[in-house]
């Protein structure tokens, strides 16, 4: 098994939000739940919120993208796999990511659905509820997972939100057995409640066939995963079935289990909490680099942790400060 030529590449929506300050009143007219991510299969829907909202700001998103853009900034090197469409947004991802130094060359569709968006309201209290449309995003073919970037990435990452969609579930599947022949490690986060709700079968599937070497989780994924209220006893339960599990537990910290190992940390302190928005893909992002840089579980849910802190103190799911040298002075 050759060297890996990138740490993490990472297979995901393709997605550009699109930010805007709101409010709960807003929230409770559109009939929405605080917090929570709605899809929207519909692009004349999804225009009309868009009308409705106040104004907002275009930034590169997607779950995994934003995880991908952390490890970039923290300066490993890394790829991406994801489907835009031939179109203004598609553009603006495109040179985004790239503008990143991350690798990413997965041919735009044409015709068919635009550019996925995420449609993402801020209330006063850092909280974001997201409506997102996928667009081209879901329709990811299995053509477009080059199985040589594949096989160059460390660890493969899967972003559980894609795994809605039959043909992306299809192309992600397939990366999957590129990872296994290469000897790579596949990594999957949950994303949602809802996703979890869908295919929990097929992940327990997935985790028992031994395509899962690591597991990220929150509180609410993993009681859903386990169909058990009690935190406590459900991460060690579900511990037990993945080689690693990591479960992030908001204001509460983190934790992860590796087989007789186990770490947890704390939440680090900041001073307001500015947007909720892409916190969870920014700790995977100081967690993979940590694992990527041969670092313990314990320094690696540290780094995951103050990510996650610089993520929140602004508007936005990608990195404002240097996150490098926010890590290497925090841990000194």
């Amino acid at each position: 098994m050759t060297n890996p030529k990138f740490d993490v590449v990472a297979i995901g929506n393709a997605i550009v939000d699109i930010l805007s300050q709101s409010t709960d009143e807003f929230l409770a007219a559109e009939g929405m739940t605080k917090g929570s991510m709605q899809l929207i299969f519909d692009p004349a829907a999804a225009d009309a919120l868009y009308a409705r909202m106040g104004p907002g700001r275009e930034v590169s998103g997607g779950s995994a993208a934003n995880t991908i853009a952390g490890l970039a900034a923290l300066g490993q090197p890394c790829g991406f796999i994801g489907q835009v469409a031939d179109d203004q947004l598609g553009q603006v991802f495109a040179h985004d990511v790239q503008a990143l130094g991350v690798h990413f060359t997965t041919p735009a569709a044409t015709g068919g659905e635009p550019t996925g968006r995420c449609l993402v309201l801020i209330t006063p209290d850092g909280q974001r509820t997201m409506n997102t449309f996928l667009g081209a995003a879901q329709f990811l073919p299995e053509a477009a997972v080059d199985a040589e970037t594949i096989a160059a990435g460390g660890i493969l990452y899967l972003e559980g939100y894609l795994w809605n969609a039959e043909q992306s579930r299809d192309a992600m599947k397939r990366a999957i057995g590129i990872a296994r022949d290469a000897g790579r490690k596949v990594a999957l986060t949950l994303s949602d409640v809802f996703v979890v709700e869908g295919h929990r079968d097929e992940f327990f599937a997935l985790i028992d066939a031994g395509q899962i070497d690591l597991l990220f989780a929150n509180d609410n994924e993993v009681r859903a995963m386990m169909q058990n209220e009690d935190i406590a006893a459900a991460v060690a339960a579900l511990a037990v079935r993945v080689p690693t599990l990591v479960c992030t537990h908001g204001p509460a910290g983190a934790e992860a289990h590796e087989g007789d190992e186990h770490a947890r940390v704390p939440a680090e302190a900041i001073d307001q909490v500015v947007d909720t928005t892409g916190a969870g893909d920014l700790f995977a992002a100081g967690f993979l680099a940590g694992q990527a840089q041969g670092r313990d579980l314990e320094t690696s849910l540290r780094m995951g942790a103050i990510c996650a802190a610089e993520c929140i103190s602004h508007i936005g799911p990608r990195p404002v400060a240097d996150i490098k040298a926010l890590v290497a002075e925090k841990l000194g």
